[in-house]
């Protein structure tokens, strides 16, 4: 302890250890001037024992007046040592408040871990909100495990009155209406449900937040495990928000519901059938793929995480810097169209400007996924996207990478991909004559960098922000809640249905499983709403956008035909 004065005060410098007694160890009377002295302090005294010193606190203010020469100095000493009394008293007090302030529960709740975070409100004004964390709470070996009963039945956000404070869901949103456009008029009954039990792996139930497995057939791979997962994440994300409700989920690859079977006058409506694709000729109801929350039998990690991988990815790598070639890496085997693509490769005889390779998952899967990581792959300035057996799950990864998607002609759509743009967001490629539509791509890009370079960063910006994690459950929020809407039976939970919940799931998983299971995990309620759901298209402008989709794609090809044109009258 240093006692230092200054202007009309004295100032209290103080050292404490595991908060024991403070020591005051005087060497000479040099140690009492600087202890009363009016003067700034110009160096520390230092303790050398690590308790009180009464003895020598005592010896050194009872030596005779005659060694200290300030000894007219002692009432202002005694004004001091009062004044250090009531820091002491204080320093003491607020240290007890701190203690004890740590053992307070501030939460009705049983949680593990609490921060603060700030969420700017209308008109700049910032309110600190605590955000409420909650774990996986496994049980250990002994015991069975069950879902707990702490976490929130329902959450209040902080933007719950204020409309005007939510943001519009990105123009995709609108396909929502669209799909469910065969239920407007009728509604969806109970016997529709069941009829779309024919090729259902599994019914899913909500029931007052709660979830309802009845499961009918295996996946392929994990498919079914990691969409249920991601649907329980939703009620986590936005607990007592999803309405009590009834779905059959189809994990293959093509849409079934065919649109030809359900016209007519007396025709009953389609079974309502969610999976992760559709086409013109179907009615199945498109909802994002497993792949969001990871895909564990190729270690692609879940999508919040390989966001942000690519992200400083292309960072790493300048689209001028790439190589100026179009990349393409898959299975060639699941699609004759795949398979024609593979005669656009580089050879002896021909540069198509194309750059292909074959993925082996058997010797990928024996490397550890090496070779495979997604974010390590865009290193070319161009990068094609090409059906398989239905649409690919690869097609957001690619769009992601700031190249120049070459998009060859789809059949397929995914509940995103609707509202991307020929020229604007990919260029198109005919699907007939590949090798010449990329070859020309490749060579109208190389030509007009600047404008193939922005084509490339709209498509990032597309997914790295529409396609972030918090509008894929906002879009599920949104197509759930629709749904809900146009039933006309009151959800039940059916004989045999299991209930589930996060802890169910992930405490029993292991692996990769597991990992991208607690990766992707919400730990607690979102603090916002969800965005606001834009309204449906009118019948006029949805001709008109598709009107534009043609004209690009035709002038493409314009462009192209005068390319071949020109190099065949060159030879």
């Amino acid at each position: 302890m240093l006692i230092c004065g200054g202007s009309k005060h004295i100032s209290l410098v103080l050292s404490i250890a595991s908060l024991a007694p403070v020591c005051i160890t005087p060497h000479s009377t040099t140690f009492l001037r600087a202890l009363i002295s009016t003067e700034p302090c110009s160096y520390p005294v230092v303790c050398e024992t690590g308790g009180w010193n009464s003895r020598s606190f005592h010896n050194f203010f009872s030596k005779p007046a005659e060694e200290n020469k300030r000894a007219e100095s002692w009432p202002q000493l005694k004004k001091g040592l009062a004044t250090l009394r009531t820091l002491l008293f204080l320093l003491v007090f607020f240290i007890a408040v701190f203690i004890y302030s740590l053992w307070i529960d501030v939460s009705k709740f049983s949680v593990q871990k609490l921060t603060n975070v700030i969420i700017p409100q209308k008109h700049q004004t910032p309110i600190i909100t605590r955000k409420l964390e909650f774990p996986l709470n496994c049980a250990t070996k002994n015991q069975t495990q069950t879902c707990p009963t702490n976490y929130p039945k329902t959450f209040k956000t902080e933007d719950q009155e204020d409309m005007s404070s939510k943001p519009e869901c990105p123009n995709y949103f609108r396909w929502i209406h669209e799909d469910l456009r065969p239920w407007n008029a009728t509604g969806i009954s109970r016997d529709m449900v069941e009829r779309a039990k024919t090729t259902a792996h599994f019914r899913l139930i909500i029931v007052e937040g709660k979830a309802y497995l009845d499961k009918y057939k295996k996946s392929i791979q994990t498919r079914d495990k990691f969409t249920i997962w991601g649907i329980l994440q939703l009620l986590r994300r936005y607990p007592g928000k999803i309405p009590d409700l009834e779905l059959m989920f189809d994990c293959d690859d093509r849409p079934v519901i065919q649109s030809s079977d359900y016209r007519g006058p007396n025709k009953t409506g389609p079974p309502p059938l969610f999976r992760y694709c559709g086409d013109k000729w179907t009615e199945d109801m498109v909802f994002p793929d497993w792949s969001f929350w990871g895909w564990a039998e190729i270690n692609i990690r879940p999508w919040e995480k390989v966001l942000i991988d690519v992200r400083e990815g292309n960072n790493r790598s300048r689209w001028i810097d790439r190589e100026p070639y179009a990349y393409w890496k898959g299975n060639p085997f699941v699609a004759e169209t795949r398979k024609d693509l593979l005669t656009c490769n580089v050879s002896d005889q021909q540069d198509w400007n194309a750059r292909l390779f074959i993925q082996d998952w058997i010797l990928e899967s024996q490397q550890e996924f090496k070779q495979s990581n997604v974010a390590n792959q865009c290193t070319h300035r161009y990068k094609i996207y090409i059906e398989g057996y239905a649409w690919s799950v690869s097609e957001k990864y690619i769009l992601a990478c700031d190249s120049v998607t070459l998009l060859v002609k789809p059949h397929y759509y995914d509940f995103f991909t609707r509202s991307l743009k020929p020229v604007e967001h990919y260029w198109p490629v005919r699907e007939n004559d590949k090798c010449k539509s990329i070859k020309f791509a490749v060579d109208w890009g190389n030509k007009h960098k600047q404008k193939a370079q922005a084509i490339g960063k709209a498509a990032s910006d597309f997914i790295q922000e529409g396609l972030k994690m918090d509008h894929v459950y906002d879009y599920m929020f949104h197509l759930l809640n629709e749904y809900a809407k146009l039933l006309k039976f009151t959800p039940q939970v059916p004989d045999g249905a299991t209930e589930l919940c996060s802890e169910i799931m992930a405490c029993s998983a292991d692996g990769l499983e597991r990992k991208f299971m607690m990766e992707s995990l919400v730990k607690s309620p979102s603090t916002t709403s969800p965005c606001t759901m834009p309204p449906a298209y009118k019948p006029q402008i949805l001709k008109d956008f598709y009107r534009k989709q043609s004209n690009a794609e035709r002038q493409v090809e314009k462009w192209e035909n005068g390319y071949w044109e020109s190099l065949n009258k060159k030879q």
